[in-house]
């Protein structure tokens, strides 16, 4: 057994068991996943001005292990120059990109929250009074509509991330004879982990997807 077969058999994929494996990644989630994590793979601590990223080549050859697509779900910040690459280098590496704008939503502030807003200068106000936008772009439909639709050119689902709202799709999925690897961080719901045939915490794989990236003050 090749390095790629061990690490597999140790994760518990069994390619007969699973069979023709299509991958799912929500990267508005999955991009956060090690992102309070203050040690690397080989548990060493990380530098002040370390911290750790998801590498996409990384994590494309990852999956390219056992699946046989790869999809790529994203929402870019049309005000923030830094997050268009993100799609780009996806499709470089092999995946199929989805990709949305995020909307912002304004939130109204009571007069309490207003009390403990300690950067003023980044509310906005309009006739309803002082706000601040928050950013948004699920993409729990999309996925949820494509992997519907490909239904029959799979055995088994595969998503990466630990968002609740997929609980549903999980349950349609196995009601249809669907087998489902879930691929998560830190605290996950029962009602999305539950579903899963096979559940991997994502620190099980911080080796194979995670990169150093130095950052400055």
């Amino acid at each position: 057994m090749d390095l790629t077969g061990l690490k597999l058999t140790n994760l518990g994929i069994d390619k007969s068991k699973f069979g023709k494996i299509y991958s799912y990644v929500d990267f508005g989630n999955v991009n956060y996943w090690f992102r309070g994590d203050r040690k690397d793979w080989d548990e060493k601590d990380l530098n002040s001005n370390q911290i750790l990223i998801i590498d996409l080549q990384k994590l494309a050859d990852f999956l390219n292990c056992f699946s046989t697509q790869k999809r790529f779900y994203y929402g870019f910040n049309n005000r923030n120059q830094q997050s268009w690459h993100l799609p780009i280098k996806a499709q470089r590496c092999g995946f199929i990109k989805i990709t949305k704008p995020i909307q912002f939503i304004k939130h109204h502030l009571s007069e309490e929250e207003l009390r403990g807003i300690d950067k003023p200068e980044l509310l906005g106000q309009d006739l309803a009074g002082k706000f601040i936008e928050i950013p948004k772009s699920n993409f729990d439909v999309e996925i949820s509509v494509d992997a519907v639709r490909s239904l029959d050119n799979y055995e088994t689902f595969c998503l990466l991330s630990g968002d609740s709202d997929f609980a549903v799709l999980l349950k349609y999925l196995k009601r249809k004879g669907k087998k489902v690897i879930g691929i998560a961080s830190g605290k996950v719901y029962h009602s999305l982990k539950e579903q899963a045939d096979l559940y991997i915490n994502a620190q099980q794989i911080k080796r194979d997807i995670a990169a150093i990236k130095e950052i400055k003050f």
